[in-house]
């Protein structure tokens, strides 16, 4: 009664927001001819002096100077020999005689007969493939049919991003909407696929949507309160050259939602799970006992992928974090401008939405998982306690005291049953260790 409305209004966004017309026509300039090849010979000689240069100049490159062969593996020359320069400058490949490039030629502005050819990067097309290949073959082989499930799931959340969200943002639609639309598709194919049709999995699935919503939210209210425009980054201002009219604010909250499903999946299936297992192995735990108990996992899940959400983001925004050791201002306006101020926001609200799915998938499955019972069923299923006569003994014995200028314990005292009882942990108390 709940979810399938959910997935019918998510099938209806997808469809009007669906983009239509094909892609829309960029201003990224003319498609420069690139060819396969194989370098056959390098030839390095000594680079010619350079005047100087004032102190604190950036250097471009480490002035490699020389000639490169390389016999082209296809198009209208194929193997033809070119000869190229060394590649030079920044990010610019080495190359060793046997290595795959991918070369591109240039025609001479002045003479359009006359063609250049330079090296633009090394093939990467089979490493990428055998990689692909291994990283397929160990999840099938571990997780068996539900690593081949979850396969199926990966291909379906790239094909979604691939045909609705980004043809989406790219035609104009508004991306935060587009995004959310994405995310509650990608949600409802990929965990119904990899964990099957099942209340443990649309428990899951109500957790995950409604922390998306508040991630959503929680996004929208941070970004207009730093005031943050979405050109935080060399690649916003690079798409808003060729792509104008893509609301760069929009697409950093679409970031943000993006973003956080693939930690949030993770901590809504965790919890269902949980809840799962603690009811299966004790069917006379209460909801409000499954919940505490389950809220425990938790919060111990939470302390672990907070700190995941940070350093992801982190390492993504690497070379920008290291500006701050280069940056000549005070802390506080670096912390504060516009390219560090994004990351921080993304990153705390992604945790906030996180935090927030623990409690929300926790309730539901709590509520899902006790439904029905009654208590004879409850006090049926529930295993038999221990005599209380012999528990008491026991206890008694433990935590009795020694008796002075002895080093064995005084098994002659036994301890009133209150007291024993007494020792012996709550039912209710909770095994969190105190900070």
């Amino acid at each position: 009664m709940t979810v399938v409305p959910l997935f019918v209004a998510t099938v209806l966004a997808a469809v009007l927001l669906w983009p239509r017309g094909g892609s829309p026509q960029t201003d990224g300039g003319a498609d420069v001819p690139r060819y396969p090849g194989t370098v056959t010979r390098v030839v390095s000689e000594p680079c010619p002096s350079v005047p100087s240069v004032p102190e604190g100049t950036p250097r471009v490159g480490d002035g490699r100077c020389g000639t490169v062969d390389v016999r082209v593996d296809d198009g209208p020359t194929a193997g033809q020999q070119v000869r190229t320069p060394v590649p030079d400058g920044p990010g610019a490949p080495r190359v060793e005689v046997g290595d795959e490039v991918i070369l591109v030629e240039l025609a001479d502005p002045t003479d359009p007969t006359t063609s250049n050819w330079n090296i633009a990067e090394h093939q990467r097309g089979t490493p990428m493939v055998w990689l692909a290949v291994i990283f397929a073959a160990a999840i099938v082989a571990f997780g068996r049919w539900r690593g081949l499930a979850a396969l199926a799931g990966l291909a379906a959340s790239f094909a979604i991003l691939l045909t609705f969200v980004l043809p989406g943002i790219s035609a104009g639609r508004s991306p935060l909407l587009v995004a959310v639309v994405g995310a509650a598709l990608i949600m409802f194919v990929v965990l119904y696929l990899t964990h099957g049709v099942t209340a443990q999995t649309s428990v899951a699935v109500l957790g995950t949507l409604g922390s998306l919503v508040l991630t959503g939210v929680l996004a929208t209210i941070a970004t207009a309160a730093t005031h943050l425009t979405g050109f935080g980054s060399e690649d916003a201002t690079t798409l808003s050259m060729f792509q104008g009219d893509v609301d760069l604010h929009g697409l950093l909250l679409a970031g943000i939602i993006i973003g956080s499903l693939g930690v949030l999946d993770d901590v809504t299936v965790t919890q269902a799970a949980t809840v799962t297992e603690l009811a299966n192995a004790n069917p006379g735990l209460t909801r409000l006992q499954l919940y505490r108990a389950a809220t425990r996992v938790g919060r111990a899940h939470i302390a672990s992928t907070v700190n995941t959400i940070v350093l992801a983001y982190a390492g993504a925004s690497l070379p920008l974090l290291l500006l701050l050791t280069a940056d000549s201002r005070p802390i506080g306006q670096i912390l504060t401008s516009e390219f560090l101020a994004q990351e921080i926001v993304r990153s705390a609200v992604a945790t906030l939405g996180l935090i927030a799915a623990v409690p929300l998938t926790t309730g539901l499955a709590a509520v899902v998982t006790a439904a029905g019972r009654t208590n004879a069923a409850v006090s049926t299923d529930a295993p038999a306690p221990r005599p209380q006569p012999d528990r008491s003994e026991a206890l008694a014995a433990l935590s009795s005291p020694r008796t002075a200028g002895s080093d064995e314990p005084d098994r002659t005292r036994t301890a009133p049953p209150s007291e024993a009882t007494d020792r012996w942990p709550k039912s209710n108390r909770s095994t969190d260790t105190a900070w």
